[in-house]
């Protein structure tokens, strides 16, 4: 199956991360946690920061110069810090975005995620911008008079901005005003525009891996250790500054204002910004038939809204008169349709309603769990040879299919979370001589916990459990992407062998006894 050049050089790209960090310290995999983990160190520098600094027009730019080398063994590498994890935050938002989108994970029902994160991005940036103000050195009055000018082009405000920057009209409420902003104002609409972001997605990570925060941390510190952040010459109103030193991650904007007028930089801003939040409908994508309940087969234990990775399950009491006090319901606009919610169901089990079909609590309507059920007991009919091996792949990673041969069938799910342990018990009792297991790669998910929920099911920590009385030396999980074929066919050759082998021991073991 081909795959755009996009993908597959982020595949790429992603692979050599997995082999320099490994899946679990992966930045790639962590790119929203590392983000909070850089707003963390932002917020903790500039609280330390702002006990010292002096909000007044004529003190900012001697309390920062304080900071920065009289007590430059604290404020100064607080400062630095400050300014480098606020590059950093940029770097792992736009890496986030271009995720995504490489890896097609911004439309259909993922698209509330990208339209609300675009406008997050301005609002990171329009923060840094203020910051700038603050320091209130040539860099800051740049800034802020360039700021103005954009502010006087908007209909929307009456007066002029930029004429704060007369000489002699700028007072210190505008100042104290500007730091308001930033200090307390625009973080805390930060923090409400981020919580919208994520507001369709549960089990939300904000804490980056211990091992990856840390190091994250020692870099940005050797950062501001070799080159700490420095002031240019403070602020003069009749002095027009022969060089400065832009940090292009908050302020690329402002060249353009050289070229074009404030109008039209705002014409081309809100292009962009508008292109990039239709950009889920430049095509449309389908995301298919939501999770439908059969209340008959459901107990209302919840194991499947604990589950649903996009919180679209939720628990009320019953409306039939069952038993049983609850039951779930499905929010239809909100279901990713992955099945995930199908292998969290105890009534998915495939030993159940041999001689008739198979009804499970929540159901996927377009891959029913008997169809699986159905297709697993035709795939293992076709297998030919000494060697038979079912393999479960998925329908976002490597295509399975391509690794069929007459001992090996392969049955794709919508998720490999959507198959309830007891399958794989199925598919050994049925005759395979073994059960190979794919999907997306460790540490990933196209669902989000497609992976990490049919792991710890295997493992017995998480409901519904793969039983003991399963052989685990006859199952293997194997997780690739597109761009993993040779990795696949080696482990599935390898596992072939093994097999062969333990089947061979066995025999002889019978001849003995």
């Amino acid at each position: 199956m081909k795959i755009n050049p996009i993908k597959r050089g982020y595949l790429y790209l992603e692979a050599w991360f997995n082999y320099s960090f490994g899946p679990e310290w992966n930045p790639l995999y962590h790119l929203g946690t590392l983000t909070f983990f850089f707003f963390w160190v932002v917020l903790v520098s500039g609280i330390y920061l702002f006990i010292f600094f002096d909000t007044s027009l004529n003190g900012a730019y001697a309390s920062v110069e304080y900071l920065t080398h009289e007590q430059w063994y604290l404020g100064g590498v607080m400062r630095s810090l400050h300014r480098y994890a606020s590059d950093a935050a940029i770097v792992t938002i736009l890496l986030h975005m271009f995720r995504e989108f490489a890896l097609d994970r911004y439309r259909g029902f993922r698209w509330f995620s990208w339209v609300t994160g675009v406008p997050t991005l301005w609002f990171v940036i329009t923060l840094g911008i203020t910051g700038y103000w603050l320091v209130w050195d040539e860099l800051g009055l740049y800034v802020a008079v360039l700021s103005s000018q954009l502010m006087d082009a908007l209909p929307i405000v009456s007066g002029s901005m930029a004429s704060n920057f007369l000489e002699g009209q700028l007072t210190d409420r505008f100042f104290t005003l500007m730091g308001f902003l930033h200090l307390l104002g625009q973080p805390v609409l930060l923090i409400f525009v981020l919580w919208i972001h994520v507001k369709r997605m549960s089990h939300v990570e904000i804490s980056a891996p211990r091992g990856l925060a840390i190091g994250s941390f020692l870099a940005l510190l050797a950062l501001s250790l070799a080159s700490p952040a420095v002031s240019h010459a403070p602020a003069d109103l009749n002095k027009v500054p022969a060089i400065l030193n832009l940090d292009w991650f908050y302020l690329n904007i402002y060249p353009l204002l050289d070229t074009v007028t404030a109008g039209q930089t705002w014409v081309i801003t809100i292009g962009i910004t508008m292109v990039l939040m239709l950009m889920p409908w430049i095509p449309p994508k389908k995301t298919g038939p939501a999770a439908v309940v059969h209340l008959d087969e459901c107990n209302g234990c919840g194991q499947c809204a604990v589950d649903c990775p996009f919180d679209a399950i939720t628990v009320q009491a019953r409306t039939d008169e069952a038993r049983w006090e609850y039951e779930v319901v499905v929010e239809d606009n909100l279901c990713a349709s992955c099945g995930i919610c199908v292998g969290s169901c105890h009534s998915s089990n495939p030993f159940r309603s041999r001689e008739k079909r198979l009804e499970t609590g929540i159901d996927m309507p377009q891959f029913p769990i008997d169809d699986v059920r159905r297709q697993t007991r035709e795939a293992l009919s076709r297998l030919e040879g000494d060697t038979r091996i079912l393999i479960f792949g998925c329908n976002h990673a490597l295509d399975a299919s391509e690794l069929k041969s007459p001992g090996v069938a392969v049955l794709n799910l919508i998720c490999t979370g959507m198959m309830p342990p007891t399958l794989v018990e199925y598919a050994l009792k049925q005759g395979a001589d073994g059960v190979f297991v794919t999907g997306c790669r460790n540490g990933d998910c196209f669902y989000r916990y497609g992976n990490i929920w049919m792991d710890k099911r295997f493992e017995g920590v998480r409901k519904p459990i793969l039983r003991d009385r399963a052989d685990r030396s006859r199952i293997m999980v194997q997780r690739a992407a597109e761009t993993d074929r040779k990795k696949l066919q080696a482990a599935l050759a390898e596992f072939q062998l093994q097999i062969a082998a333990d089947k061979t021991d066995s025999a002889r073991n019978l001849d003995h006894a």
